[in-house]
């Protein structure tokens, strides 16, 4: 069947498939040189550490970045296909959506990956796309046209976003290293994500994935307006998993991010009808993100 794009101001398509969620990590993960984890766990391991593991994580064009709208130049509309797909807004394929993944950080404190004019959010959700013309991410990886993220934003809400239903029970059973869920029921996608009228306001550049082998073969979308979710929801996610797996000494699944790295020489592109100054972003009294270690795969 062919994939149809839509313009993602007017995403209405039912977007359904059935998921599995997984914990895909232990506590440190083999990257080319050796072991790599996150300063929560070991400190001689975390980021700081990653370019010596490999050396793409020292590279020129490195994610997350701070977005920084005062310096962003106007770009166009991404599309969204219903199969999933994206296309459009200077994007040289069309890209097919492989899964979506969390990131957040403590209770109360700071700790999303991507940065908004130096604010950081309470959550963020990274839908993974692939190059059409690949079928294994490990090539795509190699080529810098070869992925497409796009980055969602998350604020605290005074009351629980229903849609989220699904994945805050399904959390229970993904507690430890290893452990996976059917989840029976059926996605839409676009309930997910913000409203319609809000999907046109977004930033692009190109940057790399935020875990080594830090590949340099992403081009990033990330969206200004932030998705609602209550305090416990977040809570859930910040509480209930765990880098060990079952048995072992219990490592919550904290912190999870990668601070921003340099922009240096690259441009951050802004749509039509994102914001070009701070003055939009309200003030938030809770803040925090994660990274792919607990990863919703489209099947």
């Amino acid at each position: 069947m062919a994939r149809r794009g839509i313009n993602m101001p007017f995403l209405r398509a039912a977007l359904s498939f059935p998921v599995l969620l997984l914990l895909l990590l232990p506590p440190g993960t083999e990257a080319s040189g050796g072991t790599w984890c996150y300063a929560t766990q070991d400190a001689t391991c975390g980021p700081a550490h990653w370019k010596v593991l490999d050396h793409q994580c020292g590279g020129a064009n490195q994610s997350p970045i701070n977005v920084d709208r005062k310096t962003a130049r106007r770009n166009m509309q991404v599309n969204l296909g219903s199969d999933i797909s994206v296309s459009g807004a200077g994007l040289p394929a069309v890209y097919n959506a492989l899964q979506f993944h969390f990131h957040w950080g403590k209770p109360n404190g700071n700790g999303s990956e991507h940065q908004l004019d130096g604010n950081q959010y309470p959550m963020e959700i990274h839908i993974v796309h692939m190059h059409s013309k690949y079928t294994d991410i490990k090539d795509a990886a190699t080529d810098p046209n070869g992925l497409a993220v796009l980055g969602f934003f998350y604020k605290v809400s005074d009351t629980d976003n229903t849609n989220y239903n699904t994945i805050i029970d399904g959390l229970q059973s993904v507690s430890y290293s290893g452990d996976s869920v059917d989840l029976a029921s059926t996605f839409r996608l676009d309930s997910l994500l913000p409203s319609e009228n809000l999907l046109s306001r977004y930033y692009r550049y190109r940057g790399s994935l935020t875990t080594p082998g830090c590949a340099e073969a992403v081009i990033w979308t990330v969206f200004e307006d932030p998705i609602p979710i209550s305090s416990s929801q977040l809570s859930a996610f910040v509480n209930s998993v765990h880098f060990s797996a079952s048995g072992q000494t219990e490592v919550k699944m904290q912190d999870n991010f990668r601070p921003v790295q340099a922009l240096n020489r690259r441009r951050i592109y802004a749509s039509k009808q994102a914001s070009m100054s701070s003055g939009a972003i309200p003030a938030l009294s809770i803040v925090l993100l994660l990274f792919p270690l607990l990863a919703i795969r489209l099947l």
